[in-house]
């Protein structure tokens, strides 16, 4: 039986890449929440096993192993989510690394490395996903998560930087090509606290000074349902005339002028 047809809430499918961790856990646990059936793919095993426990009893969530620098565990991660749900209304490109060195020491695989995890995994979803977003009713969403230092960079951060500007402009490419059938819009998250949504050998509890809360005009540093909520507006076909946009969620950090 299709698990979705027992959900009185929704019979929306959502693919999310890296939902172990971080704003990742945020967005299934949100997602679940608002009835939708949810599949992600997450590569760490402990990280999935927690997972399972977090999610247990709040909805159909297909927790998938597999490694979004491989095409075929894309196109598998998919596929299992077809024979899952039956559909695919919208999917989320969220996993992401870093390698943050001096670019002196930086080397070309571990430059490569990020750009397969960050940026070309971001293209492989847009791709495999495709022919079946198509179909969905009211039209399908693919949302991919970009960030801040796609405009504004610490030292030592190009690759990271340069994966997220390529997010950017991946998004709005895809948005022109994929229309009107795919709405495709991306997410500039800014400092977002994820030491708490850490699998628990990597989990600490958050410290944050009052300068690290004033360097944001709200008052305060981001959560991941701050994230979450964001991209259940965006993917949401009751706002379907959104698309190729990069919205920024950073607590107004980017337009605050900080003098050190």
């Amino acid at each position: 039986m299709n698990p979705i047809q027992n959900n009185p809430r929704s019979n929306r499918v959502i693919f999310i890449t890296g939902g172990g961790q971080g704003i990742g856990r945020g967005l299934v646990l949100h997602f679940l929440n608002l009835g939708y059936a949810v599949a992600t793919m997450e590569i760490d095993n402990e990280a999935r096993e927690e997972l399972k426990l977090l999610t247990k009893d709040k909805g159909p969530c297909l927790i998938l192993e597999g490694d979004v620098r491989s095409e075929n565990d894309i196109q598998n991660a998919l596929a299992q989510t077809l024979k899952a749900y039956g559909k695919l209304n919208a999917a989320i490109h969220n996993a992401a690394i870093s390698a943050n060195q001096p670019v002196e020491s930086l080397t070309l695989d571990l430059w490569n490395d990020v750009l397969a995890v960050n940026l070309t995994a971001g293209f492989l979803i847009a791709k495999h996903a495709t022919p079946h977003l198509k179909n969905s009713e009211g039209g399908g969403a693919l949302l991919l998560l970009a960030s801040t230092r796609a405009i504004m960079s610490e030292a030592s951060t190009e690759a990271y930087s340069a994966t997220k500007g390529g997010i950017v402009a991946l998004t709005h490419a895809l948005s022109v090509s994929l229309g009107p059938e795919i709405r495709v819009n991306c997410i500039s998250p800014g400092w977002i606290e994820t030491r708490d949504w850490q699998k628990s050998s990597k989990a600490t509890p958050p410290i944050h000074s009052d300068e690290d809360k004033s360097q944001h005009p709200v008052g305060r540093v981001g959560i991941p349902d701050d994230i979450a909520r964001t991209a259940a507006f965006l993917v949401d076909p009751q706002n379907g005339f959104i698309t190729g946009q990069n919205v920024v969620v950073d607590g107004g950090m980017t337009k605050k002028m900080i003098y050190v």
